[in-house]
């Protein structure tokens, strides 16, 4: 046996580990490397190997789960002691302790009946062997420590040197609010050091650039505890942000043929009964009960815009016909889920729903992946698109979710749009198409998605008169390019460093007159360009010139300008440009034409 050799990819596509494969497995080895498939195994086992650690230092440690996320590995777990962020360091510590003691991984199977009984005393261990449906169970076992897992693992605990801890959180058991907080300690590993090297010097990038720290200094949104969690409030700056952003995508949106629409935040229960929300996606909605009838606030658009299609009758010579709305919806999102403005409980869509022959599917969804293309284009994001298919909770029969998936791929294969599968991962009423754009510091984001959907339609019987003028139904395509506004405003924070480009920075000029006597130049300057929609403050406090230049250019302002006589007399202004690095002085009108160029920067 290869010395690198770490696992195998069976004739399923599964991967499994050297102490499940056999002697001779028909299957592609995997190697020690840096590899999607390896780094599941690295990863996984070095959750292992953390465990260990914690064992070995804190007292009667129990262990709920510990699988691979997209950031790396996590593990849920209870102790007596209280641990923070100071204590990674010891766990890092005696983790490379127990790899110089050079542990085999050694696997073995028991019988579910063999597990209850072995880890009687162990509650968590219990509430695993719930969720476990087999019959047989496997451990892992390296050293005096073992673990309920079905692995893959690496051989031996030689290949798990290149790891970080990275936080720790708290995460209800089970992801059930009504459950006690565990612990849970987040890490990545990687198979040399140079990876892990380069992912901490990313991540020390992202703590600069973090959009909670960067928005608190811009001063654009605040989140307040005492009015509850996950709820953002939006402040003049970042309302500035907002609607320079949405007024980008109203024009893109008008250009493309949408009508705006808007509908409820609220409505009766059995409009979310007959949509299948109430059924698949009940857990996540805020209900209530108005005159003893239940209502459910809008986790999703979808249902308001079909009711406005219903009103009136169509043909098939209104198709497709485009709707589109920002819709503040609320979603009941854990509070250990909660993070800034990139996952709160209130939050509005870019959302739009076309209505469809199934002839036009294909044009459709080219028609947006061109607008998404564009949107990512102008804010410089690469992006990939994953198709998303039938998840294990959804409505409609199986053959209508074949056409559908099989409408999306054929639309992405026949204009040669590389993609993706994501197994189960569809919205319950329909597959997808998931967005997933690359930031300036390489991180993976999932926001824009289009998803067909023929059974919305059929269920709330929405019907046009085709050429035969014969009644049939529509096609309902929904689709998000941003995704929604906080979400990608966070992205965006994160992806600019609060440097944002002019078309969309939330102020976009500082006037600094030198004296009383400049501010009156400045107040007029000020007024022409608000016409013309561009925000600026002047900065005309007590204070020293050379204090107030410094402190409007940590506002992070495209351009601070500079009032003086000079300029009074001259109709001029003495300008230093925070993106370019520059300081040079312009006439007023052609620091107007300098603007209307970067401004035109912004339409899609």
């Amino acid at each position: 046996m290869s010395e690198n050799l770490i696992g195998y990819i069976d004739n399923q596509g599964q991967i499994i580990d050297t102490q499940s494969a056999g002697e001779n497995p028909d299957a592609k080895a995997i190697k020690y490397d840096n590899s999607a498939e390896s780094l599941e195994i690295v990863r996984h086992s070095t959750a292992h190997l953390m465990a260990q650690a914690i064992t070995e230092l804190y007292t009667n440690a129990k262990f709920f789960v510990g699988p691979n996320v997209d950031e790396g590995f996590y593990y849920d777990f209870r102790v007596d002691e209280k641990i923070g962020e100071e204590d990674l360091k010891k766990i890092e510590k005696k983790m490379k302790e127990l790899i110089k003691k050079k542990y085999k991984i050694e696997k073995y199977e028991i019988t579910k009946a063999e597990a209850l009984e072995k880890f009687a005393a162990d509650d968590l261990k219990q509430a695993v062997l719930t969720r476990i449906p087999d019959e047989v169970v496997s451990i892992y076992k390296q050293g005096d420590f073992e673990d309920l897992c079905q692995g893959p693992h690496v051989p031996a605990l030689r290949f798990l040197h290149n790891f970080k801890l990275t936080r720790v959180a708290g995460a209800y058991l089970g992801g059930d609010e009504t459950k006690e907080m565990l612990t849970r300690i987040y890490g990545i590993a990687f198979a040399d050091k140079e990876s892990l090297k380069d992912y901490i010097k990313m991540m020390e990038e992202a703590k600069k650039r973090d959009h909670r720290k960067i928005g608190a200094e811009m001063e654009l949104f605040m989140f307040n505890e005492e009015s509850g969690a996950g709820l953002p409030f939006w402040m003049p700056k970042g309302s500035r942000l907002r609607y320079k952003l949405e007024n980008i995508l109203h024009k893109a949106h008008r250009k493309r043929g949408y009508e705006p629409v808007r509908g409820p935040e609220i409505l009766k229960a059995d409009m979310w009964r007959t949509s299948g929300h109430y059924a698949c996606y009940g857990e996540n909605m805020y209900l209530t009960t108005i005159d003893e009838q239940e209502y459910g606030v809008k986790p999703m658009n979808c249902i308001g815009h079909i009711q406005i299609f219903k009103q009136s009758g169509k043909s098939y010579r209104d198709l497709p016909l485009k709707y589109y709305e920002y819709g503040v919806v609320h979603r009941h999102e854990q509070s250990g889920a909660l993070h800034g403005l990139l996952r709160v409980r209130e939050f509005t869509q870019d959302d739009a729903h076309i209505f469809c022959t199934p002839q036009q599917i294909a044009n459709e969804v080219i028609d947006i992946v061109e607008f998404v293309d564009s949107v990512m284009k102008l804010f410089g994001f690469e992006y990939s698109m994953e198709v998303a298919t039938k998840p294990e909770k959804a409505i409609g029969d199986d053959d209508v979710w074949e056409l559908a998936t099989q409408g999306l791929k054929d639309a992405l294969n026949e204009n040669n749009l590389p993609f993706t599968i994501d197994e189960g991962g569809g919205a319950f009423y329909g597959p997808k198409i998931d967005i997933k754009i690359t930031d300036a510091i390489g991180r993976k984001w999932q926001c824009g998605t289009v998803q067909v959907d023929f059974n919305l339609p059929e269920r709330f019987e929405v019907e046009y008169v085709g050429e035969d003028n014969e009644r049939h139904t529509p096609v309902m395509i929904h689709r998000a390019i941003l995704g929604s506004f906080e979400r990608f405003i966070g992205i965006l924070t994160e992806h600019y460093a609060g440097e944002f480009p002019l078309f969309i920075a939330p102020t976009q000029i500082i006037f600094v007159p030198i004296s009383e006597s400049h501010v009156a130049y400045a107040k007029e300057l000020k007024n022409q360009l608000i016409d013309l929609d561009i925000d600026c403050e002047i900065f005309d406090k007590n204070d020293s010139l050379n204090k107030r230049v410094r402190t409007a250019e940590k506002q992070r302002v495209p351009y601070v300008v500079i009032i003086g006589d000079e300029e009074v007399e001259n109709k001029t202004v003495a300008i230093r440009n925070r993106r370019t690095k520059e300081q040079y002085n312009l006439s007023f009108d052609e620091f107007m034409v300098e603007l209307s160029q970067q401004l035109n920067e912004g339409k899609i």
